[in-house]
């Protein structure tokens, strides 16, 4: 097998980059902004296009070894014994990146990051005196195989001797954590991955430690994504830098903790959420990423619109009583109840919401945060809420029968209500809030209706690809209901860059939305069990979460196996 020559170097990257272009992982974009500093720099353009959370460590090697035709070397490919220990230095090794895996009478394989320099090739080669065998590793398994089979520990053959006072030892240790935390590459790690999270779209970053490595996932279009793994030596310094930016205690690593960061991406700003709990291997973080930018408050762009909206505003806009917005966590709720208060809103109406956590501020809407530590709870603030004279109050959920019993009190005296409750459909919250020990008459009597959701991802609007389904799978699915059977037309994901090979782009609502009308008033008083609310809420022309979903599956907007995914349970 033959080294790449530096001379080929602009070959080697036009190659990587027509291979993450034509794979799905990188756009046009992103590869000219990093084409643009790449004119400024020495820096080889993948290097660039890591640093700039263009494209993941893995699709970054897969390409770079595609394109220079050596072999990716895997997790399991790394020796338990060093290599040429007493002749090879840790520096050397981690200077160039490189570290053997294997070797026989002829031959020493070589784990390398960067395929074109060949000054560990050649002095590796030199010192053994054996041909070598390059291949491509990811660079952070490399560092921890470094670390593993050369470092000080590895090298001395034991584990260091703990000091004879732990908190000499534990002040130390944090006086080191923090001056990693603090240094450039750990800061550009953490950087890339919110910057790469945003970029995607991502909901939500996960750091989870495990033995060998730490696994990074983010959350686009509500599917966990791998994205990299960071080095198991990198895992202290990194959450250590999170929780930093977080203000949290560095030192308390046996508790969950939860904290915000608001940090510039783009021009704009992001609010992140974090929270870390203790694991058998570290710490786990994830970040919930809060992008103002990305976040629309109206009906439309949830995908709210016709006469499941027209149904939606005339339940909302009641003068006074209870309206709730269901489902599972990560469906939407919060979302949906700002775009009812940004839709409610204005100069006559003081709205006061009760939320934990808050997650966006809102202009003209005056916002408290829920502190269960001190007190400060759902009852406690609602109490005091209806001391200042509100006209529209938004609770963030219904968790107990307490604060149950204020909302129905408020809707009561002449305000209007909103929350949330977490129940798989509309007729389902009528008997959680009975079962929590609601009196019938004052339910009926408050609540004026329940809307239940579920996301489902759209699909990519520049590759989607349209099919006819056979008439047996139309009936089977009962799609004759929705439309004529020589007439349906189903879409299926194919993938692009525009969607980052995914096939999907963004998340759309679908909904069921149930009015309390004088029928379902009597069947609640009768005692009838939610089966039954559910049916004459059909019969009385109800669109179920199933129905919405398959309108807009018929409509190109998302797939049947999406709507199915999301309202199997229901």
């Amino acid at each position: 097998m033959t080294t790449l020559a530096v001379q080929d170097v602009s070959a080697l990257e036009e190659a990587v980059a027509k291979s993450l272009l034509e794979r799905g992982r990188l756009d046009e974009a992103g590869l000219e902004r990093a084409r643009r500093l790449r004119r400024s720099t020495d820096e080889r353009l993948w290097r660039i296009l890591a640093k700039l959370g263009q494209a993941s460590e893995r699709d970054l090697a897969e390409a770079l070894a595609a394109s220079c035709n050596w072999r990716l070397v895997s997790a399991g490919d790394y020796p338990d014994m060093p290599i040429l220990g007493e002749r090879l230095s840790y520096r050397f090794l981690k200077e160039n990146t490189a570290v053997p895996i294997a070797e026989d009478e002829e031959r020493l394989v070589l784990a390398m990051a960067d395929p074109a320099e060949t000054f560990p090739i050649d002095a590796i080669g030199h010192l053994s005196g054996k041909r070598i065998e390059p291949r491509l590793g990811l660079p952070s398994e490399i560092d921890q195989a470094i670390d593993v089979l050369y470092g000080k520990a590895a090298q001395s053959g034991k584990q260091p001797e703990s000091a004879e006072h732990p908190e000499a030892e534990l002040e130390t240790d944090l006086q080191r954590l923090r001056d990693l935390a603090s240094e450039a590459p750990v800061i550009r790690l953490v950087n890339r991955l919110i910057n790469q999270a945003v970029e995607r779209r991502a909901s939500d970053i996960h750091i989870e430690p495990f033995e060998h490595a730490v696994r990074v996932r983010f959350r686009v279009d509500g599917v966990l994504q791998d994205v990299e793994a960071i080095a198991a030596h990198q895992q202290a310094a990194v959450v250590c830098r999170i929780k930093i930016m977080a203000g949290l205690n560095i030192a308390e690593r046996r508790l969950p903790q939860d904290g915000r960061i608001r940090i510039p991406v783009r021009g704009a700003p992001v609010d992140l959420r974090v929270s870390s709990v203790p694991t058998v291997h570290g710490e786990k973080v994830v970040l919930r990423v809060l992008d103002r930018e990305a976040i629309t408050l109206n009906f439309k762009r949830l995908g709210i619109t016709g006469p499941t909206r027209d149904r939606f505003v005339g339940t909302l806009e009641s003068p006074h009583g209870i309206f709730l917005v269901t489902g599972p966590t990560g469906s939407g709720k919060t979302t949906t109840l700002y775009a009812s208060l940004v839709h409610l809103k204005s100069p006559e109406k003081n709205i006061v919401t009760v939320e934990d956590p808050v997650e966006f501020e809102l202009d003209g809407v005056s916002q408290i945060q829920v502190k269960p530590r001190i007190g400060l709870d759902f009852a406690n603030i609602l109490r005091s809420v209806l001391r200042q004279d509100p006209d529209i109050i938004l609770v963030g959920e219904i968790r107990d029968l307490e604060t149950a019993r204020i909302a129905v009190q408020a809707a009561l005296t002449g305000h209007l209500v909103l929350s949330t409750l977490h129940t798989n459909d509309a007729a389902s919250s009528v008997t959680r809030l009975l079962d929590m020990g609601v009196e019938r008459y004052l339910l009926t009597s408050t609540l004026n209706g329940v809307v239940a959701q579920r996301l489902v991802r759209t699909l990519c609007r520049q590759c989607r690809e349209p099919y006819t389904p056979a008439r047996e799978v139309v009936r089977q699915l009962g799609l004759d209901r929705y439309a004529d059977l020589k007439d349906a037309q189903l879409h299926r994901p194919k993938g692009c860059p525009a969607c980052n090979g995914a096939g999907f782009h963004g998340r759309t609502c679908i909904v069921e939305i149930l009015p309390m009308t004088e029928e379902l008033r009597s069947l609640v008083i009768k005692g009838v069990d939610t089966g039954a609310l559910h049916g004459a809420a059909v019969r009385g022309g109800m669109t179920t979460m199933l129905d919405h979903g398959m309108h807009k599956a018929l409509a190109g907007i998302t797939t049947i196996d999406e709507v199915l995914r999301v309202t199997r349970a229901v």
